[in-house]
């Protein structure tokens, strides 16, 4: 590496200090070596990338917890179920009316184990021994309980209406 720099020079070189153009300095360039040598800048390559190498892995999320709500939710849909007959719609209603959510309330009963044919044929049964029921009428209480039609009249089948 080379440095230039520049000197200042007094005087026109033919000896007459007296002129005001001789006083004016005069510059020229000067070489000066350097005693030491700068390395050049460094480059960093990514290395090369290889067939045999693994791929990125990402972990999956994390599923949420089951809330203490819904997870209470669920356990009193099962334990209503347990002791009485009810259509989806009337569990829904009597967890909301425990003051569950009705988003806790849904979920519950849509993650329960529940045949609701059997529900609508209990519920049935549970009418006729009580009261007397034609046919349609059973299947009029049953659907106005919540059960589908198609459920309701499972369950005056199953009672022998």
């Amino acid at each position: 590496m080379v440095i230039v720099a520049a000197a200042a020079a007094v005087g026109s070189g033919d000896g007459d200090a007296a002129s005001p153009i001789a006083a004016a300095p005069s510059t020229a360039p000067v070489v000066v070596p350097s005693t030491v040598a700068a390395a050049p800048p460094a480059v960093i390559a990514p290395a090369p990338s290889s067939a045999a190498s693994a791929p990125e892995t990402y972990a999956a999320p994390a599923v949420p917890a089951l809330s203490v709500s819904r997870q209470n939710a669920v356990e009193s849909a099962e334990g209503y179920l347990d002791f009485s007959s009810f259509s989806r719609t009337g569990l829904i209603k009597q967890l909301e009316f425990e003051h569950f959510s009705s988003a806790d309330a849904t979920y519950a009963v849509d993650h329960v184990t529940v045949d609701w044919d059997e529900q609508a044929a209990r519920s049935a049964k549970s009418y006729m021994e009580f009261s007397s029921f034609s046919r349609q009428g059973l299947i009029d209480q049953l659907k106005f309980e919540g059960f589908t039609a198609a459920q309701a009249k499972h369950g005056a089948d199953a009672v022998g209406l």
